[in-house]
């Protein structure tokens, strides 16, 4: 288990302007460096290109210009570029292999949307190839990678975006919640639960031949080399096109081996936005506690007997106790979104509503004025990107720091390693380890597949 001692992300904002100083000195004068060209605009590469690589490379075109694109399957490749080219009115250069862009001096920032178990690697290989970085969530696979990027983003002084978007995006619905909780609207706030959807399972799914247009192993990468499985259905609408039930594509958030299922996927946006309102940025629970949960195969030790189906939690609720006696609930039932409950009233907030008495008492009694511009540090961004990207300017950490985003994802990977050993387990927020439980703590890192460790 990796141990670093890491500075209190008030502290690493401080020193980081001056750190960003030295290196704009020290750091060859190429034009990607303070985007001295006529247009001012950096030169950016998205890795890994479906879904949500296209969305977040889409929404940056207004800010920056795309010089590459990575991905391991062919098609998807073909048809980013296209879609690029035809937007941007030139053609991206396409690689299989990301390591190609880390290479290259004309790129300030790369943008990374692979699967989660791929996210830490290239991280931190852009970072000490002098690349600014903006990674979808959830950011890690385990907690133990947090550390390590945190260690690299201080080392390095590169600028970091998670794509936890509801800090930026969503109406700013998200910030008014926060607000709401930050000037006292609900009193002293004692419970938030954190409603993320359920997941299905699965079928058996047997071994398959991998579609040509993937280079399966290269997705593989840093997980266990296990086969290609897959059933003929295919997936319609979002994420559409591939396998509807498979150990790869739009299903990998369902294995342990690539992701956390829905703990991580929107936990990590709405456990986010809770622990952000409640103050906890850079503290953890005291504990986690599964009320109830259902795993759809059986675990021996932490870890699937069978590998032929998904081992994601299919359903949970998990009771976290956070700092200042709340409790903070996390479930797989009712609506998506979350419900904040005070000693003096309570309202709830998803991607489409805020609700509740203390939203209406607004029309008679609104927020101060300045109340959002105090949460967010200054006037709130276009979209997550140009944040992003004036942080990279300003050479300090955008909105959506490794920092906070860590300590939030902590209390979902310990949700799930609560689950898969049945049991409770007790966290210590300083030393960042599990008290008294040797195998549990056993699961706060994860080696590497041959041939695919971090290149440092």
């Amino acid at each position: 288990m990796l141990n670093f001692q890491q500075p209190s992300r008030r502290q690493f904002l401080q020193g980081i302007a001056g750190l960003g100083a030295a290196s704009i000195l020290l750091r060859p004068a190429h034009r990607a460096f303070g985007y001295v060209a006529a247009n001012d605009r950096p030169v950016f590469a998205t890795i890994g290109l479906r879904n949500q690589g296209w969305a977040i490379t889409s929404k940056s075109f207004k800010f920056a210009d795309f010089a590459a694109l990575a991905d391991v399957d062919s098609n998807v490749l073909d048809e980013n570029v296209a879609k690029v080219e035809k937007a941007q009115g030139k053609k991206p250069d396409a690689y299989k292999d990301y390591r190609k862009i880390l290479d290259r001096k004309d790129i300030d920032a790369v943008m990374i949307a692979t699967p989660d178990h791929w996210h830490t690697k290239i991280a931190v290989e852009a970072m000490l190839a002098g690349k600014d970085v903006y990674c979808e969530k959830p950011l890690t696979l385990t907690i133990d990678e947090g550390k390590l990027i945190e260690k690299i983003v201080k080392q390095t002084g590169r600028v970091f975006q998670v794509g936890t978007m509801q800090r930026t995006e969503i109406d700013q619905r998200f910030l008014k919640a926060i607000a709401l909780v930050r000037d006292g609207r609900i009193g002293t706030v004692k419970k938030v639960t954190c409603g993320i959807d359920r997941m299905e399972a699965s079928p058996i799914i047997p071994e398959a031949a991998a579609p040509d247009s993937i280079d399966y192993d290269l997705w593989l990468g840093p997980a266990p080399k296990v086969p290609y499985r897959a059933l003929p259905e295919m997936r319609k609408g979002y994420g559409g096109g591939v396998p509807l039930y498979s150990n790869c594509h739009y299903s990998f958030r369902n294995w342990h081996e690539y992701s956390g299922g829905k703990l991580t996927d929107w936990g990590a946006h709405h456990v986010d936005i809770a622990c952000w309102a409640l103050g906890a940025t850079e503290t953890g629970p005291s504990k986690i506690t599964t009320v109830e949960y259902k795993l759809p195969v059986e675990y021996k030790d932490g870890n699937p007997t069978v590998a032929d189906q998904y081992n994601a939690a299919t359903q949970f609720t998990i009771r976290v106790d956070m700092p200042n006696n709340v409790e903070l609930i996390i479930t797989s039932e009712g609506d998506n979104g979350i419900l904040f409950e005070g000693t003096e009233g309570r309202f709830f907030v998803n991607r489409g509503k805020l609700t509740g008495k203390p939203v209406e008492d607004l029309k008679e009694k609104p927020l101060p004025e300045d109340a959002i511009e105090k949460l967010y540090g200054g006037k709130v961004s276009e979209n997550h990107t140009a944040n992003f990207i004036e942080g990279m300017k300003a050479r300090k950490q955008p909105i959506s720091d490794v920092w906070s985003h860590n300590r939030m994802l902590e209390i979902c990977h310990l949700s799930n390693i609560a689950m898969r050993l049945n049991r409770e387990v007790k966290w210590d927020p300083v030393k960042r380890e599990i008290i008294g439980d040797v195998l549990a703590n056993s699961f706060l890192g994860r080696e590497s597949r041959k041939g695919f460790e971090i290149n440092m």
